[in-house]
């Protein structure tokens, strides 16, 4: 090699040495500054997390039960991310919905002010405004208006779909905004009600509700039951706005709004009608299960009746001693096959008659065969949630407690549930009086003494006119749910009016169940039922041929248990001292009302089931956390009475 090139060769050899150290220290730096990277994209999204989680917890922080008043285990134990999480519509399930219960925003604003721009706070729905669990409690007066605000997002997958809002129930009156533009109202405080927002809302971007809300409560003729504006004695806690689920659902241009039953037990049938949203008539698939084996596969068309014939090793009345269900799977499809919705429904199959026994007393038979209805005056009402039950497990214990105790009826008095509280009662087996709530009661003349005593409430038009829609509106809601066998449009006579033309109307919507005219009086010759009211003891003081002769309400043993009551001064109809003294009586009750039967009675209802506010005459005590009976002398006497039909001949 030529040394005068050494130079040149040596500062080539340096420059690809530098060359090379150089890329090393680049990858090195490379690695180093990658590995911060992804580590302070961690720490980021670590940070968001935990804004974002810190953010809901000051929003959960914003909701805490309202007052000091005592509360059951399940209200205690409230989670407000978790609030009635069951689908609502037990008679017509969709599988693809949205549930909107959880926190909205509230105001009270005077009644003729607009909408307002700042929120008072927020109310944890579906709990009424007034109860400790909607975390305001406060009260709603006929010169307010009540409003609610809600945003919420749509899943991308429901585009081309049709979009519904459905309420379970709000009282009274309210109309309803989806991104301020009015989509709907409703009259009423006791009804489901559903409406088309397709038109209304956006994807890929945030929706607003508004609810706006109005409630006179007892200062109007509107249905209310044993809500006032001042409670005291009989009468209890208003109730406002929204105490039902909210929830939005997808649908076909084509689905299903409504099913009718009217099954046969003579001829061992189940007829059905399915409604969809359109008067043509499209197909429908049907699979018809019992205990989970298929029973009847089979295709016809929506609306109109589809008669189902029950094979004989497969037709299992039900009864609250074996309370046996059907269930539905239904499909509707478009003419060409395409499917369009599809839906999961129940049944069941049983027959309530007014029949004679063999003493010639008219008697309520089930299937068929004589059954006494004993029972409770079951109010419905909760510490902390008002109308609205804590939780479906609560609601659940007190049905299932009242069957372990050897009832067989409950007297829903004066209130409406929500669909699974009747839904519920078909699942366990439990037989359902459902009154009208009463409304426009002030100035009612009573005389339960004799047959026609008393006189008719004077109501406005429009009193009236409310009537008739809000009863039919609550019997259409409620005629699927099978475990109902009796409606009682009134009680007392509290604003008790044309009580024969009444009872025609009632029978007109729904000629598949007995109906007791007036619970406890003004007593009409009409309708199936002689109801007598008295207290304390059982006392049959009237009887009419004709007529079932029921004891409508008795008892109202009161029993205060310290650390489990509403307030400091308690009444009932007649006070003792123990849980002792209170099964004792109860029991003395049960032998008279044994006699009773021999001379005509055929039911009794007990009042009642929870001590509520003021009244200490619950077999439990209001917070659900005491039974204020010996149980198994209770049910023991029950049964006594339950079963003494059972040979229809009584000496």
């Amino acid at each position: 090699m030529d040394d005068n090139n050494q130079p040149f060769n040596n500062n080539l050899q340096e420059f690809h040495l530098h060359k090379t150290i150089n890329w090393k220290k680049i990858s090195i730096i490379f690695i180093i500054l990658s590995s911060l990277f992804f580590i302070l994209l961690i720490i980021a999204l670590i940070i968001i997390l935990k804004n974002f989680n810190s953010k809901e917890k000051k929003e959960d922080e914003k909701w805490s039960a309202k007052g000091d008043k005592i509360k059951t285990e399940w209200g205690e134990k409230l989670n407000p991310k978790e609030v009635w999480k069951e689908y609502p519509r037990p008679q017509l399930q969709r599988k693809e919905w949205l549930n909107l219960n959880g926190l909205w925003n509230y105001s009270i604003t005077k009644k003729n002010d607009i909408r307002p721009e700042k929120y008072d706070g927020k109310i944890l729905v579906p709990f009424p405004l007034e109860s400790s669990l909607s975390g305001v409690m406060k009260n709603l007066t006929e010169n307010e208006v009540l409003w609610y605000s809600k945003e919420f997002e749509l899943r991308n997958e429901w585009k081309g779909n049709k979009i519904l809002l459905n309420f379970g129930a709000i009282d009274w009156k309210s109309e309803i905004y989806i991104n301020y533009k009015k989509v709907g109202e409703h009259e009423g405080g006791f009804t489901p009600f559903s409406l088309d927002i397709t038109n209304y809302i956006k994807y890929d971007e945030k929706n607003n509700l508004i609810v706006k809300v109005f409630d006179p409560t007892d200062t109007s003729y509107q249905p209310v039951g044993k809500q006032t504006l001042k409670p005291n004695g009989i009468w209890y806690t208003a109730v406002s706005g929204i105490w039902q689920t909210v929830w939005i659902e997808p649908v076909k241009d084509h689905y299903i709004t409504n099913i009718f039953i009217n099954n046969n037990f003579d001829k061992k049938q189940i007829k059905v009608y399915f409604k969809i949203n359109s008067d043509i008539l499209l197909p429908i698939k049907f699979t018809l299960s019992y205990k989970e084996k298929v029973i009847i596969n089979g295709t016809d068309s929506s609306n109109k009746d589809i008669i189902i014939n029950i094979p004989d090793n497969y037709f299992h009345p039900w009864s609250p001693s074996e309370p046996n269900l059907y269930y539905f799977k239904i499909e509707l499809y478009s003419k060409t096959g395409n499917l369009y919705d599809s839906i999961d429904s129940y049944t069941l199959i049983r027959k309530v008659s007014s029949l004679n026994d063999t003493t010639g007393n008219l008697r309520i038979y089930l299937n068929d065969k004589a059954l006494f209805n004993l029972g409770t005056l079951d109010q419905g009402w909760w510490p902390d949630g008002l109308y609205t039950p804590p939780s479906e497990e609560a609601m659940i214990f007190d049905i299932k407690k009242l069957k372990e105790l050897g009832f067989n009826t409950i007297r829903k008095h004066i209130k409406v549930e929500p669909a699974r509280y009747y839904y519920q009662c078909d699942i366990i087996g439990m037989l359902v009086w459902q009154d009208m709530p009463s409304g426009d009661i002030k100035g009612s003349n009573w005389d339960p003494s004799k047959i026609n005593g008393g006189s008719d409430k004077e109501r406005s038009d429009a009193s009236i006119k409310n009537y008739y829609k809000e009863w039919e509106d609550i019997i259409n809601s409620l005629t699927f749910f099978q475990s109902i066998i009796i409606w009682t449009p009134f009680n007392e006579a509290w604003g008790q009016f044309s009580t024969e033309q009444v009872v025609e109307f009632t029978k007109d919507l729904d000629s598949n169940r007995l109906i007791n005219a007036a619970s406890g009086g003004n007593h009409r010759i009409c309708g199936n039922f002689l109801d007598l009211h008295h207290y304390p003891a059982p006392s049959q003081f009237l009887y009419e041929k004709s007529l079932i002769n029921v004891l409508g309400e008795y008892g109202g043993l009161g029993l205060e248990i310290k650390g489990h009551t509403w307030k400091d001064e308690n009444w009932g109809y007649d006070l003792l001292h123990s849980k002792e003294e209170v099964t004792e009586k109860y029991s003395q009750y049960i032998d008279l009302l044994i006699d009773l039967v021999k001379s005509g009675f055929s039911a009794a209802i007990y009042t009642q089931t929870t001590d509520v506010e003021s009244e200490i005459n619950g077999l439990i005590t209001y917070d659900r956390k005491e039974i204020k009976i010996l149980e198994p002398l209770i049910k023991k006497k029950n049964n006594e009475l339950v079963n003494i039909l059972k040979n229809e001949n009584i000496e």
